[in-house]
C-alpha cells in the first residue's frame, strides 16, 4: 500500500492541537492510502486532501440536518455494510419516499469521470447537490441547509481551519466530496492475489472463473476493465424490452441513449445486493444468469451482450470469481464508520 503524493503533517498533531474538535473524529486519518495498482487520485486546486477537510466532510455526510425533516443522511443510502451502497431497491427518502433509482456504491469514486447513471454531472462535487435537493431524497437546498448550520459553533471552527472561511454551500459541498474521495476499496483476494503477489489466496474455481472472466466467451472484461472493474462508459445491456426509465436520454435527449446507462464496477459485488439501475435483480447468480441468456431485445442493447452458453460448472466458477472481489477490510474499516 502506498499513501498519495500529498504528504501531510501529522494529524496527531493537528488534533492535539484542536481539543475542540469532536473526540470521535480524532487521529482517524492523515492522509489517504492508495492500494497497490490503483492511479493517484487527482483532487480539484480548490479541494485538495487535508485531515481538517476530511474530518468535517465525514460528519457532514452523517449528519440528518442535510435533509429537510432531519430524518437522513447520506449514509442512510450508502450503508458501509453493503459497500456504502443500500440493500433495498430503492432507498427512502424523507418521509419514506423512494427514490428511482438504485443507490450505487460510492467505492473508488475519487476515480469517477462523471456522477449519475446518465454521467450528467462532471465534478464529485457537483453530485452532492443532487440528493440534496432530489424531491425523493433529501428534499432540500444547499442554501438553506447553510443557514441551518450556521448556528453550529463546532462547525464554523472547523469550517474556518478546513477552507478559512465561514461554513457556506462551497464549504459543505467540498467538504463531503473530499471524505467521499477517500472511501477506497483495493484489498479484495482479487487484489491480494494480483498485486501482492499472494498466489495461494485464489482457490482453483475461483482460478478458473478469472479465465472465464477475461476470456474471449464472456467478453466481462471488455465493459468492466481496469483497477476499478468499469470502463466508465454506458451502456444497455438488454434487462428489458422496454424500459421506464430512459436512462442517459435524459441528459441527451438521444433515441441512441435510450436505456443507457453507466457501466457500475464489480468491485463488491457480492455486498451491494439487489441490482441493475433499479435493483430489480436481486441475487448474483440471476446476473449471472441473465448474461449468460443473453439478455433481452432492446435496439440499443449493446453488441457485446449475447448468450454465453456456460455450463453450470462455469456459471459456478464466474460467481466464485466475482466473490474474490469482496473486500472484507472495506466494509469493516472503522475509519469510514460515522
Amino acid at each position: 500500500m502506498r499513501k498519495t503524493g500529498i504528504y501531510l503533517i501529522s494529524f496527531l498533531v493537528f488534533t492535539a492541537c484542536q481539543k475542540d474538535l469532536p473526540l470521535q473524529n480524532a487521529q482517524e486519518l492523515n492522509a489517504i492510502v492508495i492500494p497497490e495498482g490503483f492511479p493517484e487520485i487527482e483532487f480539484p486546486e480548490d479541494n485538495v486532501f487535508t485531515p481538517e477537510r476530511w474530518q468535517l466532510g465525514k460528519l457532514l455526510f452523517y449528519d440528518n440536518r442535510l435533509s429537510s425533516n432531519n430524518s437522513i443522511n447520506c449514509g442512510s443510502c450508502h450503508l458501509i455494510e453493503k459497500a456504502f451502497s443500500d440493500n433495498k431497491a430503492f432507498s427512502h427518502g424523507v418521509e419514506n419516499r423512494l427514490g428511482t433509482r438504485n443507490s450505487p456504491t460510492l467505492a473508488n469514486v475519487a476515480y469517477h469521470p462523471y456522477f449519475t447513471r446518465e454521467g450528467g454531472v462532471k465534478t464529485l462535487e457537483s453530485q452532492i447537490l443532487v440528493p440534496i435537493q432530489e424531491h425523493n431524497e433529501f428534499d432540500f437546498n444547499i442554501i438553506e441547509i447553510s443557514k441551518r448550520l450556521s448556528t453550529d459553533s463546532n462547525y464554523q471552527l472547523m469550517s474556518h481551519k478546513a477552507y478559512g472561511r465561514k461554513l457556506d454551500y462551497y464549504v459543505i459541498t467540498r467538504a463531503i466530496a473530499n471524505f467521499e474521495r477517500s472511501i477506497i476499496s483495493g484489498n479484495s483476494r482479487f487484489d491480494q492475489w494480483r498485486y501482492q503477489n499472494k498466489k495461494h489466496v485464489l482457490k482453483d474455481i475461483e482460478f478458473k472463473g478469472m479465465q472465464l472472466f477475461y476470456s474471449s466467451k464472456t467478453h466481462c472484461s471488455e465493459c468492466h476493465s481496469g483497477f476499478d472493474f468499469t470502463n466508465y462508459k454506458f451502456a444497455n445491456n438488454g434487462l428489458y424490452n422496454t424500459y421506464s426509465d430512459i436512462g442517459r436520454k435524459r441528459l441527451t435527449q438521444h433515441d441512441s441513449d435510450l436505456s443507457v446507462f453507466k457501466i457500475p464496477t464489480l468491485r463488491n459485488i457480492e455486498f451491494t445486493a439487489p441490482y441493475m439501475h433499479d435493483g430489480s435483480i436481486k441475487t448474483l447468480q440471476e446476473v449471472v444468469d441473465h448474461y449468460n441468456a443473453g439478455g433481452k431485445s432492446h435496439p440499443n442493447k449493446s453488441a457485446k451482450i449475447k448468450p454465453l452458453n456456460l455450463s453450470d460448472d462455469e456459471k459456478q466458477q464466474l460467481l466464485s470469481f466475482l466473490k474474490t472481489l469482496s473486500d472484507e477490510s472495506f466494509i469493516h474499516n472503522q475509519t469510514l464508520k460515522p
